[in-house]
């Protein structure tokens, strides 16, 4: 989502709401996620003092494997994020998001934040006791003869 920021540089006070969804299209070339819901945007942008500020939460879906015992199950994220805005950068600076021409494209910024927060480490469960390393059974639903050996 494209949003023209013109506006916002030059009047302060000025605020403007969004809400939008990412659709799975948009999506599937981020690779090690598998989203199964599009990823829920809202939030506003608003020049406070003459400075711009991006404020939004990012609801969301996954499928996703434990790492323990590789079950597959979903689970649900959210989270919030700001930024400021500005319309040009003299160098390299993730504090800011620039707004090239006086504009920023919205989707690139969530899709980054969203990758930098998401866990890399997935358990279906807290206690996930995984899988045995001799027999391979899942050790949260049965127990075998190897659990007390050692390898």
């Amino acid at each position: 989502m494209k949003i023209n920021l013109k506006q916002l540089f030059s009047i302060v006070g000025e605020s403007r709401d969004f809400a939008y969804e990412i659709g799975a299209d948009e999506l599937s070339d981020i690779r090690g996620y598998s989203f199964a819901s599009p990823v829920s945007v809202k939030g506003r942008l608003y020049n406070r003092a003459g400075v711009v500020y991006l404020e939004y939460s990012v609801e969301l879906t996954l499928l996703v494997t434990c790492d323990r015992c590789l079950k597959e199950f979903e689970r649900a994220y959210h989270y919030d994020f700001d930024h400021i805005v500005v319309p040009s950068a003299n160098s390299d600076n993730d504090d800011y998001v620039v707004a090239e021409g006086e504009s920023i494209e919205l989707n690139e910024a969530v899709v980054t934040d969203l990758l930098l927060q998401l866990p890399t480490k997935n358990l279906c469960k807290e206690d996930c006791k995984g899988l045995c390393m001799v027999c391979g059974c899942d050790l949260n639903e049965s127990t075998c003869e190897h659990i007390n050996t050692e390898l």
